[in-house]
């Protein structure tokens, strides 16, 4: 079971079945999802969804690396980083191994 990948294709998929929408709005439907939480991230905001877990952007400085074949050290630029933290329904909902939907 490990390895296994969800497409943006399977999530529309899935979204035109459970709601029975057409194709063209479950596509567009799972864009707009995507497309907001792409945009708040990037306006430096937290996303947080109740009962799967919370999206937030972090800010790691300058700091000095290491080529790891090498050795020799190389400085790593500032950049923003994204962490999501799984909310404890969710964190339940897969320790519990069962294949049901979350609640909600």
């Amino acid at each position: 079971m490990a390895g296994k990948n969800v497409t943006r294709v399977e999530l529309m998929e899935a979204v035109r079945q459970q709601l029975g929408l057409s194709r063209a709005e479950s596509t567009e439907l799972v864009g707009q999802v995507l497309r907001e939480i792409c945009d708040t991230l990037a306006a430096d905001k937290t996303v947080k969804l109740s009962g799967f877990g919370t999206f937030t952007v972090r800010e790691k400085g300058l700091r000095v690396g290491r080529n790891p074949k090498t050795g020799v050290e190389a400085p790593i630029e500032p950049r923003r980083s994204i962490s999501f933290h799984a909310s404890h329904v969710l964190k339940a909902h897969v320790n519990s191994g069962k294949k049901k939907p979350l609640p909600g």
